[in-house]
């Protein structure tokens, strides 16, 4: 049996790698400690979670979609600058445009407030999984999400008798053969402090998103305020006052060189490492679907905002959410041909078989046949939803109040006069610009879809009406429905059911119950086979330490400074500002490399400050904003990013080509200093 084990791990080329893994920290696997020794780590064990001043209690989950590090006595957080985007251009007018211009506040008065954003310091983690009812992770998932809630519930109550800023959250983890309960506290007043202008901030766009070389200044600094008395948690109010951490990280000067212990700490949202080779086919073609629609999409959003600099400061931050995975899914796709991933998945998955043949665990249950079956029998509907979701959701204006009157939006009042209120948020989109969004979609999603039964009854509509024009059916919603016109809609008058947006969104909720019903059986029984699929590698493989997918929970990743070769060709480890000069000299020609006349001033005179800089630690979506700290816990960059020749590292990480980008700590503090003048706040980083 030893030799057979054996065999299988030297076999395995999707077993963890040296310096790959995204490791929760309170059960930090020894191995892997001792590994982080190796390359470089210089302190105690206790000093990375356990410890009054550990480290992680200095990184945030920054507003539940990024990561940040909090690196003052009064609260000042970095994370990147996209991820600041938002509320930066929700400050933004035509007279004050901060997202092109920057922003620096010079006293406490001048930061700017953030409705709806916050950070959370996460307090503690435990597995309770232990806790559970017998057979409970076997349990359908209604039955488990429906135990898990009540136990939630009772676990914060528990928890806020003690202590009422905390609240508790459990999340699977191994592909839910394991449960963990995370206890947090959250403070929502944040204030926008520093942003420099987005020809820096976003430096490249999408030229070189997901690139290397890269120079982009990815930052943005941001300030948690508290209550003046507990110095706790409050709304936001203009009597809070700065908060005080219990630690903060200690910024650093000192660089470092290839080779160099790097380690990141923050919240990767999602991966699916222990997905199936059937899964991941499922993935490509929805990557496939992700890239065509938002193709589609961010041509008709990018010449409106070309043509007017209020629908660009309107759409900024909605065209780069869109495009950067939009570039991701083409980028992944490409990785997972370039490799032959699915064909290593398949040789590990015949290897998987051989030893439960052998040693009968899980037989009978684990059954690839079936999974492929199953999975052959939900590959037209999922790609059918993924057309739908891309198409529909989260689009124009109208679309979206369509869906919402349907949903659980809440009413006011009662009886006759119960009404549904849409807030007045015009500063956030243009109707030009949505209206032949909506329409583009519309005609995109006919030619696309396979099934005429997954064409919502509108199509009826567009082709009796307006001769199968869908320009001029999205048109004619956003002239006549009462949902664009009105800032009130009732939905117990008879004229709510013959409103034409609302029967547009009835239609299109209809569908999406419709696909809801269909993919419910199947993707229980999906979920089961991959359930016992990651079960079977983690005890296949249980002499190895083995790290939980990405479900967006703080997770340490650690690794070294250090280029990759692609093709014999070195990458090069480090940009410095001559780099980035010659960029912005060909700004004329690559509209992504235009910058102001000051910045390359500025730059030119930065000698070879270092700019940007690879690592080899495991991130992805959500790390945005992580700390990277290099041996001592001195904080010396931001990770923004990760390379075009590992973007399938999501589904698989490639040791060989695998790397974070960071922003240089020292080019933040440039900036800063050059370009914002921001002494204030660079006298409260005290950076060593």
């Amino acid at each position: 049996m030893k030799k057979l084990l054996l065999s299988l791990m030297c076999l395995c080329t999707l077993g963890s790698q040296a310096d790959e893994g995204m490791w929760t920290l309170y059960n930090l696997p020894k191995a892997v400690y001792e590994q982080m020794q190796a390359e470089g780590y210089q302190l105690p064990y206790d000093q990375l979670y356990h410890a009054d001043d550990a480290i992680m209690k200095s990184v945030v989950n920054f507003s539940g979609y990024c990561s940040g590090v909090v690196v003052s006595p009064d609260g000042l957080v970095f994370t990147n600058h996209h991820c600041g985007f938002e509320a930066i251009r929700s400050h933004s007018t035509v007279e004050h445009d901060y997202m092109l211009n920057g922003f620096i506040a010079n006293s406490y008065e001048e930061e700017l407030p953030n409705e709806g954003m916050f950070v959370s310091f996460m307090v503690e983690q435990k597995d309770i999984t232990d806790q559970l009812p017998e057979g409970f992770i076997t349990q359908v998932v209604n039955q488990r999400y429906a135990y898990l809630d009540s136990l939630e519930t009772a676990m914060n109550k528990e928890v806020r008798a003690n202590d009422s800023t905390l609240r508790v959250e459990i999340l699977p983890f191994y592909e839910g053969n394991r449960y963990y309960a995370t206890t947090y506290r959250d403070f929502t007043d944040l204030r926008l402090v520093f942003a420099i202008p987005k020809s820096m901030g976003k430096f490249g766009g999408e030229t070189d998103n997901w690139m290397w070389p890269r120079q982009t200044c990815d930052f943005s600094v941001f300030r948690i305020y508290a209550d003046p008395k507990t110095n706790g948690p409050a709304r936001y109010s203009k009597d809070n006052v700065p908060y005080h951490p219990q630690h903060w990280a200690q910024v650093s000067t000192q660089g470092y060189k290839e080779g160099d212990f790097s380690m990141t700490m923050g919240y990767p949202g999602s991966t699916s490492r222990y997905l199936s080779s059937y899964g991941i086919s499922e993935r490509y073609a929805q990557n496939a679907i992700r890239a065509q629609v938002r193709g589609v999409k961010q041509e008709t959003m990018k010449r409106h905002m070309d043509k007017a600099e209020g629908v660009r400061i309107k759409y900024d931050s909605k065209y780069a959410q869109s495009s950067n995975y939009w570039k991701n899914s083409i980028g992944m796709n490409k990785c997972i041909d370039s490799i032959g991933l699915i064909k290593q998945k398949e040789q590990f998955e015949q290897q998987l078989r051989q030893w439960q043949d052998t040693t009968g665990y899980l037989k009978g249950q684990l059954d690839f046949n079936k999974m492929k079956e199953l999975y052959d029998e939900r590959i037209v509907l999922s790609k059918a939803i993924m057309l739908w979701s891309e198409s529909f959701g989260r689009n124009d204006e109208l679309t979206q109040r369509a869906m919402r009157v349907h949903g659980r939006m809440p009413t006011v009042g009662k009886g006759k006069r119960e009404h549904i209120i849409f807030k007045d948020n015009k500063d956030e989109w243009d109707l030009d610009t949505d209206r032949e969004i909506l329409g583009t979609l519309l005609k995109n999603y006919r030619e696309q879809v396979t099934d005429p039964k997954y064409l919502p009854e509108f199509y009826q509509t567009i082709d009796k009406k307006f001769d199968g024009d869908c320009q001029a059916y999205a048109n004619y919603l956003y002239k006549k429905s009462a949902l664009i016109k009105k800032g009130r809609v009732y939905p117990k008058k008879k004229s709510f059911l013959k409103d034409p947006g609302v029967q547009f969104g009835q239609q299109l909720t209809k569908l999406r119950n419709d696909f809801s019903e269909g993919m419910m059986k199947a993707r229980n029984d999906i979920n089961e086979q991959e359930r016992m699929l990651c079960d079977a590698k983690l005890r296949m493989e249980q002499d190895q330490p083995h790290y939980s997918d990405a479900n967006f929970t703080m997770r340490l990743s650690y690794g070294q400074v250090k280029e990759y070769n692609l093709g014999g060709k070195p990458s090069g480890w480090q940009t410095k500002a001559p780099s980035i000069v010659a960029k912005m000299k060909r700004g004329s020609s690559i509209e992504d490399y235009k910058v102001e006349p000051e910045m390359l001033t500025l730059l030119g005179e930065a000698g070879q400050m270092p700019l940007c800089f690879l690592t080899t630690n495991d991130i992805t979506g959500g790390n945005s904003g992580s700390p990277m700290f290099d041996g001592q816990n001195r904080l010396i960059g931001l990770a923004f990013d990760g390379n075009w020749d590992s973007l399938s590292s999501d589904i698989f990480f490639d040791s060989q080509l695998a790397r974070c980008i960071g922003v240089d700590i020292r080019y933040v503090l440039f900036m800063m200093d050059k370009w914002g003048k921001a002494d204030r706040l660079l006298k409260e980083i005290n950076a060593k």
